[in-house]
């Protein structure tokens, strides 16, 4: 298993630096941001994962999908200039363009491929769980294998193809990410609840 590296971009990235989107785009992001990071499925600690970062989320959008920038789960709330837009990106080159304010998620390819693969998913959430993420076989959620890495096209095109046999919503673990934890469905709201249902249960399990 590969140990974990959040904030590392490992995707060849053609960024475009411009003011922050309309609130509007951002709204539901922002409102779930807090809830997330104050139940550890997002945020940032000196004793994990050697300091960085942990957590993504991202909504569909018209031009392409918006998502947080690399490295600010560590922040209590975020405001308009966290979030960065995916215009194009390619899993056969590894490659992607963004624009915004900052740079995207580490994990923007992640959230690229359920997008790609499934235009019903409106909204994708990357978490970190050990208590999901250790009883992901006993609570019977799908894992990727344990050699792909995160960020990077093999894990984008396993995660799409598991995406294509859930329903309109679904969770699943990242075998090569230890605690890594992807949420998808419709809207923000439907993924988040799915999320915290998750981790409610987890912590449940015996």
């Amino acid at each position: 298993m590969n140990q974990p590296q959040e904030g590392v971009i490992k995707f060849n990235l053609d960024h475009r630096d411009i003011p922050a989107f309309p609130a509007t785009d951002t709204t539901e992001l922002r409102a779930w941001f807090p809830i997330l990071r104050q139940t550890g499925l997002l945020g940032q600690e000196s004793s994990r994962y050697d300091g960085y970062a942990w957590g993504n989320i991202s909504l569909r959008h018209a031009q392409g999908f918006i998502i947080s920038c690399t490295q600010v789960s560590g922040k209590t709330k975020l405001g308009n200039n966290d979030f960065a837009r995916v215009r194009h990106f390619d899993l056969g080159t590894n490659s992607l363009s963004s624009e915004g304010p900052c740079k995207p998620s580490s994990e923007a390819l992640t959230h690229g491929a359920l997008y790609q693969h499934r235009p019903d998913i409106g909204a994708v959430f990357h978490a970190h769980s050990p208590n999901i993420w250790q009883r992901a076989k006993h609570m019977g959620l799908a894992m990727t294998d344990s050699s792909i890495e995160y960020g990077t096209p093999e894990m984008a095109l396993a995660i799409g193809e598991l995406a294509a046999s859930c329903g309109t919503s679904g969770i699943f673990c990242m075998g090569g990410h230890e605690d890594g934890v992807v949420a998808f469905g419709t809207n923000a709201e439907q993924t988040g609840l799915l999320l915290i249902k998750t981790l409610v249960s987890a912590l449940s399990a015996p």
